[in-house]
């Protein structure tokens, strides 16, 4: 336990008030590279200051509570002079603490800072660099500006719950898995940086995916189809596509004029995995009619250029469609905070799955897995189980005999 230090004009609050008021602090050295200070205010309580020397002939001063010249000491706002230099001790170790996760510039690694770095690393992978955009919308500044040295999983998890408030719990886990991600990512350069505050906080909230794919009928993916074209020919356009092949929004924005054939699209696989991920093709199959559309707008453009983008000539971007399929939804009677685009994909999976079609083909399709299908479509099954099995059964008629029919007698048994 660290000595306690004494001072005859800052040890008790008779002695401080003998001192001169004036703006810059008397100080008392407390270790080699830390000092405590007392601040002289007249006709009210004075103020104590931590001073940290950090090298160079540089000081880091911050203050850290307010004397007892007036009121009791009650250890957290107002403080003696022994508590004064605890705290003051504390403060210390909490920069020092900060400036072991540094990065190789030398400065402290944030969580801000390291949501850039993740940000950097998925554009340089290819992946989708929106992942880093939805967790830093919904950070508070001090969690923003905190070094990830003192991040503490009460912290974080008082952060996770409140995403809840604003979220689907499914929401607040694809969020939180960003930011878990990002955290990894700058841990790994620094020494014996815990990851311990994040693994707990941050952990991921049970249940969460329970009904959370939300598939809507054909009769209502139809009037959502009608009511995109009031957004503009060019986002019915993209409505369409996604409700005719079940992909990704991001995926759709990928696509090229050269990837439409005859009745198919060679559609872009998902930029999604921690390492990098070559962009593969396969070919889905679209309607004759939206295939003919799509031949109409290609005409006479090259073949490296966009196949579908907005009225300005710009691509569609991951979160570029929400306003227009949010108004889109309301016209179809619907409820905007439930179904969102992706229900066009997940109506899309399960209508395959009740028509019988292989789910190893279901997952090529849709650039999926079969463990992701079932693990997240059990429920869609579960409803549609009788659907599915009965045109497998087996009838074998009545059990019974029916009534119009007469026995015959039995046959005699003489020689």
């Amino acid at each position: 336990m660290p000595r306690r230090t004494k001072d005859r004009n800052l040890g008790s609050r008779e002695a401080r008030a003998r001192l001169k008021p004036r703006g810059v602090p008397y100080f008392r050295s407390l270790d080699r590279k830390l000092h405590l200070g007392y601040r002289r205010l007249r006709g009210k309580a004075g103020t104590w200051w931590a001073r940290h020397y950090i090298g160079d002939q540089q000081y880091a001063v911050e203050p850290i509570g307010t004397a007892d010249d007036q009121s009791e000491a009650d250890g957290r706002e107002i403080l003696d002079f022994y508590q004064a230099q605890n705290r003051a001790r504390a403060a210390m170790a909490t920069r020092n603490l900060a400036s072991a996760s540094a990065g190789e510039d030398g400065q402290v690694i944030t969580v801000d800072r390291a949501l850039a770095r993740y940000e950097e690393n998925l554009k340089a992978r290819g992946a989708e660099a929106a992942n880093a955009g939805r967790v830093r919308v919904h950070l508070t500044q001090s969690l923003s500006e905190r070094p990830i040295a003192l991040l503490t999983a009460h912290g974080l998890e008082t952060w996770r719950n409140g995403l809840l408030e604003k979220m689907a719990p499914a929401t607040a886990n694809r969020t939180c898995r960003g930011l878990i991600a990002a955290l990894n990512l700058a841990a790994a350069g620094i020494p014996n940086q815990s990851r311990d505050a994040w693994k707990v906080g941050l952990k991921a909230i049970p249940d969460a995916s329970k009904d959370r794919n939300v598939v809507i009928t054909d009769a209502e993916i139809g009037r959502i189809v009608r009511e995109a074209a009031k957004e503009g020919p060019e986002f019915a356009l993209y409505v369409e596509v996604v409700a005719a092949t079940g992909s990704r929004p991001s995926q759709i924005a990928r696509l090229l004029v050269r990837d439409l054939k005859a009745d198919c699209l060679d559609m872009p696989s998902a930029r999604k995995g921690r390492a990098h991920k070559r962009v593969t093709r396969r070919q889905v199959p679209i309607p004759s009619s939206l295939a003919e559309r799509l031949r109409t707008i290609a005409a006479g453009r090259t073949p490296d250029a966009p196949l579908l983008s907005r009225s300005d000539g710009t691509l569609w971007q991951t979160n570029s469609h929400r306003w227009r399929f949010r108004r889109t939804v309301e016209r179809a009677r619907l409820d905007p905070d439930v179904v969102t685009i992706y229900a066009l994909r997940h109506s899309s999976i399960t209508r395959q799955l009740t028509a019988g079609i292989p789910i190893r083909v279901i997952a090529a399709l849709h650039d999926t897995s079969t463990v992701m299908i079932e693990k997240n479509y059990s429920c869609s099954i579960d409803r549609h189980v009788d659907q599915i099995v009965r045109p497998a059964l087996i009838d074998f008629g009545p059990t019974t005999e029916p009534a119009s029919v007469t026995p015959l007698p039995a046959r005699s048994r003489r020689a």
